[in-house]
């Protein structure tokens, strides 16, 4: 109806009725199709002519007012950059030109509007088969294609922001992200408050050269409680901000999109009733303000997850750098009270030693000397373990690396253990054969490392084996150490090698220790290059297994020392031995029944008349054997025990 209204004899093109016949035929094609279609009639001119379908995608603004017109007129602007080349190409050359997803910019609503076309420009030729206008069929993708850039950029927003350590490292990653989408975002300040809600500071700011006048990097609300970011963290609401323009003028790296308004979000912080952040997002100006709030508050959310899981995090390594401190706060208690027992402990067993080595005991007395010497013994193996630790955190170790006959070194240490495992009922199986070389370590450190895992295996195996397994492996040299033992518990298992950690077990020789034997030989093996790992199934059994380098590159060159004799490295076997036969059922105490003699300790029991004496029993349960001979000594010659 309207192109039969128009009065066509008043444009460029003259009546209908004196047109080309394949305008006409153009023309009735596109009122028939229910596709987006528009002409350009004219060569020179472009009258604009479309159709029904092509009135949504062109605007209200253009419907009715721009049929008739030329098109530079009609779409000025997007005439000059988008419209004018792609015309004159395919009027020049009658090559149809087109593209997917276009950005256009058209004023379709009262201001500049973000659109996305899919077009092609075809030649509308006249009688003689000449270009003499265009045939443009269009479709708009807007919606699609803000919704993927929208999409990936959340996207990108949770898969970078979940990496952070930190909140601050977690709002860094977000603003670097939003960066990358300026007409989403065209600009964004983020302030992070402190745990007290009381002040806030700028932790990352995207699409800003710098940051906008009168805007400060750190608020006190206390002092500026009427400002856009106190106001947003007292209500825990949107607010909308206006006429920002001025501040941020010059300043946005986009400026075709410096926005005139902007969207102040509360990014919450669960369980706290204090916000996490403030996010003051730019408005995209060629958007309507909705959708931008849609897609500002779903950025809120997903700074609230990354902020909230980065503090989460940190709060778990600040407890294990607090455990860590704990610990080395041990190690040097230990360690300085560890160095003022050596004294008296010396003191001690020197003293011990000369009279044991004395032949005019009696047996009862040598008796008491030796649970002392050994009660001694074993307080100076843990006060020599705490010092080398100690040693070992100082970076004082003094170590020297010596070619050695490892398979006769290891065979040697774990075999002063064999009666131990004799009177136990367990077997210990040696397999380490001859080595193919010598090996570089440290004899005390090494003597020190199976020593403890022997032990450990002993203390826990109280049927089937313990095995001692050693060989070269390529360029590694691997010892394991395996039991029919307890196991160790699934949760347990991965700090079994933490210093002072002593995890649960269903059964063991004695609960007795201090939790730094298996820690010990961890630093002991990385100080050889090495590494070591456990496996472990509860009632089935452990195995510890330490692999370390062959040759000497990989140690200090100034720590390889002479050979040392292996004597010297089966000093340190015996308080490990005397506790082992300790933790067995009669270790220690045989000298010590019934019947070895009067006691010489008084107490209340004795007036207890001698009728009820006779009648009475007590039971002892210790896990030292040291403790159960020294008790029954002390109670056996009363009562039963």
């Amino acid at each position: 109806r309207r192109f039969r209204e128009f009065d066509w004899s008043a444009t460029p093109l003259g009546p209908v009725e004196f047109w080309p016949e394949s305008w006409r035929h153009a023309v009735q094609i596109i009122l028939d199709s229910s596709f987006p279609t528009a002409l350009a009639i004219g060569r020179e001119h472009l009258i604009y002519f479309y159709n029904d379908a092509f009135i949504p995608l062109a605007g209200a603004s253009r419907h009715p007012a721009a049929l008739g017109l030329p098109v530079p007129v009609a779409w000025k602007e997007i005439w000059n950059e988008i419209l004018s080349p792609r015309f004159t190409h395919t009027l020049t050359t009658g090559e149809p030109t087109g593209e997917a997803d276009l950005l256009m910019p058209l004023e379709r609503s009262g201001y500049l509007e973000e659109t996305y076309l899919t077009f092609s420009f075809a030649a509308l030729r006249d009688d003689k088969n000449q270009p003499n206008g265009i045939f443009c069929t269009a479709i708009e993708n807007t919606a699609r294609v803000i919704a993927e850039r929208q999409i990936n950029c959340l996207r990108a927003l949770a898969a970078r922001s979940s990496l952070a350590e930190t909140p601050e490292a977690a709002c860094q990653s977000a603003v670097a992200t939003l960066e990358a989408n300026p007409r989403d975002l065209p600009f964004a300040l983020l302030y992070l408050l402190d745990k007290d809600g009381k002040k806030a500071h700028v932790a990352g700011t995207a699409g800003l050269v710098s940051l906008p006048r009168g805007v400060t990097e750190t608020i006190d609300f206390a002092d500026t409680p009427s400002c856009a970011i106190a106001r947003v963290a007292a209500s825990r609401t949107a607010l909308l901000m206006d006429d920002i323009q001025p501040l941020i003028q010059g300043l946005v790296r986009t400026p075709e999109v410096t926005p005139q308004q902007a969207w102040g979000l509360p990014v919450l912080n669960p369980g706290s009733e204090h916000l996490a952040a403030v996010l003051i997002a730019g408005v995209n100006p060629m958007r309507p303000l909705d959708e931008s709030r849609a897609f500002h508050e779903l950025i809120a959310n997903h700074l609230e997850t990354a902020i909230s899981s980065a503090r989460a995090k940190q709060h778990v390594r600040e407890r294990a750098q607090a455990l860590a401190e704990l610990d080395r706060a041990k190690t040097v208690f230990f360690s300085n009270i560890s160095h003022e027992l050596r004294t008296p402990l010396t003191l001690l067993l020197a003293p011990l030693d000369d009279l044991l080595a004395r032949t005019t005991l009696e047996d009862a007395d040598r008796s008491l000397l030796e649970i002392a010497r050994r009660g001694g013994a074993r307080l100076l193996k843990l006060v020599n373990s705490l010092l080398e630790f100690s040693r070992i955190e100082a970076g004082r170790i003094e170590a020297s690396y010596e070619a050695t006959d490892l398979a006769g070194l290891t065979t040697d240490l774990a075999s002063v253990f064999r009666s131990a495992f004799e009177r136990a009922g367990v077997a210990l199986t040696l397999d380490c054969p001859k080595l193919p070389a010598d090996v570089y370590v440290d004899r005390d450190m090494w003597e020190k490392i199976v020593l403890n895992l022997v032990s450990n295996a002993f203390k826990f195996t109280f049927k089937g084996e313990v095995r001692v397994s050693q060989r070269a492996l390529g360029d590694h040299i691997e010892l394991e150490v395996s039991d029919t033992g307890c196991g160790v518990a699934a949760k347990d298992l991965p700090r079994l090698f933490e210093r002072f950690f002593r995890g649960r077990t269903t059964q063991a020789r004695t609960h007795e220790g201090s939790g730094i034997g298996l820690s010990l030989v961890h630093e002991l093996v990385k100080l050889h290059g090495g590494s070591i790992e456990a496996h472990s199934e509860v009632g089935v059994g452990t195995a510890i297994t330490l692999r370390i380098p062959c040759g000497s590159a990989h140690l200090p060159a100034e720590r390889i020392g002479r050979m040392r004799t292996l004597e010297r490295a089966r000093i340190g076997a015996l308080p490990f031995v005397e506790e082992a036969l300790g933790w067995l059922p009669d270790g220690g105490s045989a000298a010590f029944g019934p019947e070895s003699g009067e006691t010489t300790a008084t107490s209340a029991s004795e007036t207890l008349r001698a009728d009820d004496a006779a009648q009475a029993h007590i039971l002892i349960v210790d896990d030292n054997a040291d403790m159960r001979g020294y008790l029954r000594h002390l109670l056996g010659g009363r009562w039963q025990v």
